[in-house]
């Protein structure tokens, strides 16, 4: 799982370290050429637009696809594609940023092998302001909240991960859980409450939630309880499942779902307010498979796609799909907020977390 720490700044070291990788690329074979009209297919609107869709994606024959997606959940995704359309999905599955790193790469050096990219919001928006993708149309589209859909236009969100607060169910029952932030303040949970290290957008979100005044307040307060900082939401969520961390604020819903189904002692709950996390998908601007990607994205937005998705565990981002992972109210972290102003609430979350 990506990383908020320094991600702005890696971004610059990425940008800048390019030209090593775009050298090896070189050493490589040659180039496919660069392929022509992309947007005016991902952007045809005509009556024929989905049988002309399923027609020559299949004429294509196979689809090139860069992840974070867990493989667990990926390979399931990929496998119902191919046995829908017949097109072979060639998978490549890496961290969000190498995910990033390999696309920037490969569109430095005028290597276009990637036809879709569905990975964290932040880093799909560092692609988009990459120009490494173009803006598509899909009848699913209609089927989001507005703020699903990047202000850029050029990807959009296909599902989500929510910042909730997970426990440890031999030690808590849901009804101990506070309905908002502000309850965990009560010197009763000193000692009890764990915050994933990284986690600087949820506090940025919050803040601008609560309003600056009373949200530095609160996170001045926090900080006093000297919570438990762990890095990686991964490791925190198996420390509440042991019992080790009894409270976690700021675990992804999904991720304590995947425990709670094996059986581990954990569960969650939305506390006010819960922050959303988009991730994101979007297709590449120069995808040599272009009516191939255009079809996947909208096999991953339609409800069957976003059906599948709610069925191992992950938050979809359609309205159509009516589940409990996603049946409350929350604000967003935006990807281009957390880009541009994470110096700014990088050194404010030191200040009061990792200062001691």
């Amino acid at each position: 799982m990506s990383k908020l720490i320094g991600r702005r700044m890696r971004y610059r070291n990425l940008i800048g370290g390019i030209a090593a990788a775009m050298l090896l690329c070189a050493q490589a074979q040659a180039a496919p050429a660069a392929p022509q009209g992309n947007d005016a297919i991902y952007m045809y609107r005509g009556a024929d637009r989905d049988r002309q869709l399923v027609d020559k994606a299949a004429q294509e024959g196979k689809v090139v696809i860069y992840t974070s997606l867990a493989t667990k959940e990926s390979t399931p995704l990929a496998s119902a594609f191919e046995k829908k359309y017949g097109i072979k999905v060639e998978l490549w599955r890496a961290n969000s940023d190498q995910v990033v790193q390999r696309a920037i790469t490969e569109g430095k050096g005028k290597r276009y092998t990637v036809d879709v990219m569905e990975t964290n919001g932040p880093e799909v928006e560092m692609m988009a302001r990459e120009k490494l993708l173009s803006e598509f149309y899909t009848p699913y589209l209609a089927d989001l909240p507005a703020s699903a859909i990047a202000p850029s236009r050029l990807w959009v969100s296909d599902r989500l991960n929510f910042f909730v607060v997970a426990f440890n169910t031999n030690k808590y029952k849901r009804s101990d859980m506070p309905a908002t932030y502000d309850g965990f303040l009560d010197p009763k949970w000193k000692g009890q409450i764990g915050i994933e290290a990284t986690d600087t957008e949820w506090m940025a979100a919050v803040i601008k939630k609560m309003g600056t005044e009373k949200g530095m307040q609160f996170f001045q307060k926090l900080a006093a309880m000297r919570p438990d900082m762990r890095k990686g939401h991964i490791l925190l969520a198996s420390m509440v499942g042991a019992g080790e961390v009894p409270v976690a604020l700021t675990l992804y819903n999904a991720e304590v779902e995947s425990l709670k189904r094996t059986g581990q002692p954990i569960d969650w709950v939305p506390v006010d307010p819960v922050v959303g996390r988009p991730q994101g998908i979007g297709v590449a601007k120069n995808a040599p498979h272009p009516y191939a990607a255009l079809l996947f994205a909208d096999y991953v937005l339609s409800p069957e796609g976003q059906a599948l998705l709610a069925s191992m565990g992950r938050v979809p981002s359609s309205h159509k799909i009516k589940t409990a992972l996603n049946d409350f109210p929350f604000v967003m972290a935006y990807p281009d907020v957390v880009l541009d102003e994470n110096d700014k609430w990088q050194k404010l979350w030191d200040s009061l977390f990792m200062a001691r």
